[in-house]
């Protein structure tokens, strides 16, 4: 969002840079302000900010907010009846991926994209 926790950047500008809808992003950006991961206000200075917990969050507890984390549940192939006793043909192999997955995003916290020394996605939308 930004790098100063009192500046504010509205639902608009967010939309814009990142190429998606407006009511898609506001339904997303308010379970995100609703775990308190993110601060908001109303009005003609209003937008989103980000608060004391945004930065020590980690990934996984953003997508727990928004998607939840049935991927990692089901199976790969769509598959009812795939589980750890009838497993699918890919079962096995793509557990080892995402249990990678789940333990990246629980380490992983968003200060932690902040601070990297590249020019990546999260700096773009970050900078104000």
């Amino acid at each position: 969002m930004m790098s100063d926790g009192n500046k504010k950047i509205r639902i608009d500008e967010m939309s814009a840079r990142l190429s998606v809808p407006r009511h898609f992003l506001g339904k997303i950006m308010n379970k995100i302000v609703k775990k308190g991961i993110l601060s908001s206000a109303k009005g003609p200075k209003g937008g989103f900010a980000l608060n004391d917990v945004t930065l020590s969050t980690s990934l996984l507890t953003v997508l727990e907010s928004t998607d939840g984390l049935n991927q990692f549940n089901e199976c790969v192939l769509r598959l009812k009846k795939c589980n750890v006793v009838t497993p699918c043909p890919l079962h096995d192999r793509i557990q080892v991926y995402k249990t990678e997955l789940l333990k990246l995003f629980s380490q992983t916290d968003i200060g932690s994209l902040l601070r990297e020394d590249k020019p990546d996605f999260i700096k773009m939308i970050s900078a104000a």
